[in-house]
């Protein structure tokens, strides 16, 4: 039987419907990071990993001229930059969160001659392991290539679901978390050797409206990646005077 109450339950059930179809939106984000221990194994060997893994020695002089490269998983997906290249993974060719500072930081390490990205010119469109990324730092005259992804994670959840039906999803009622790793490897690009690792972490959380979650949850993404890159500078900071340190002792003791 229909009351007076009846157009106004039936206008809550409305807002309310709206507002769940509105929460059940998830951000997604542009993909994962690029396996980068697959991508170091050469293509072409005969494979026993472990022998080839000793095989491979230093070749790079110093001051050594170094390439950049950023690669994340096949068919990696972003707002912004541009992503190139098919296989296992693929190459980002325009920086999103790293700044000029990041990467004068690294061009200005004592025995660095030099730091350039990688062009996508140079790169082959398919994409099969490491040899493709060093054959294109050798057309570039690099000593070493810097290689590095972004594993990004995420989570949107509802934070103030009580409020939810009185503001019909208007207030920031979802709480938008990120944690990003980023990893980075420095290969020879000679042999393919591998001189150090080095990874770091960082996460974010933020309220994030209902309606805008999207592009909330990407700004999160950006200042965490931002920060996690920003720690990995710092990271390989500390590597690379190590590597020096080798590679001069290795060099003095051709000599002799």
């Amino acid at each position: 039987m229909l009351t007076r109450a009846t157009p106004f339950v039936l206008t809550c059930c409305v807002c309310t419907l709206l507002f769940a179809t509105g929460c059940a939106k998830r951000y997604v984000t542009p993909g994962g990071a690029a396996d980068l221990q697959e991508i170091a194994a050469a293509a072409d060997q005969p494979y026993d990993p472990i022998q080839a893994a000793f095989t491979r020695k230093p070749a790079a002089q110093l001051p050594a001229h170094l390439a950049l490269v950023r690669v994340q998983d096949s068919g990696y997906r972003h707002y912004s930059p541009h992503c190139y290249g098919h296989g296992p993974f693929t190459v980002i060719t325009v920086r999103d969160v790293e700044t000029d500072d990041h990467v004068k930081r690294i061009a200005q390490l004592p025995q660095v001659a030099g730091l350039a990205p990688l062009n996508r010119l140079l790169l082959p469109a398919q994409l099969r392991s490491q040899d493709d990324l060093r054959q294109a730092a050798a057309r570039m005259q690099a000593d070493m290539l810097l290689l590095y992804t972004f594993d990004t994670k995420y989570d949107v959840g509802d934070a103030l679901a009580p409020l939810s039906v009185v503001t019909l999803g208007l207030s920031p009622n979802q709480v938008a978390k990120v944690d990003t790793t980023a990893s980075a490897l420095l290969i020879d690009v000679r042999t393919g050797y591998i001189y150090g690792s080095v990874e770091s972490t960082a996460n974010t959380e933020q309220l994030a409206n209902a309606w805008t979650s999207d592009a909330a949850v990407d700004q999160s993404r950006k200042r965490t990646e931002r920060k996690a890159f920003d720690d990995l500078v710092a990271e390989f900071e500390k590597l690379w005077p190590e590597v020096v340190r080798q590679r001069l002792a290795t060099s003095r003791a051709d000599a002799r």
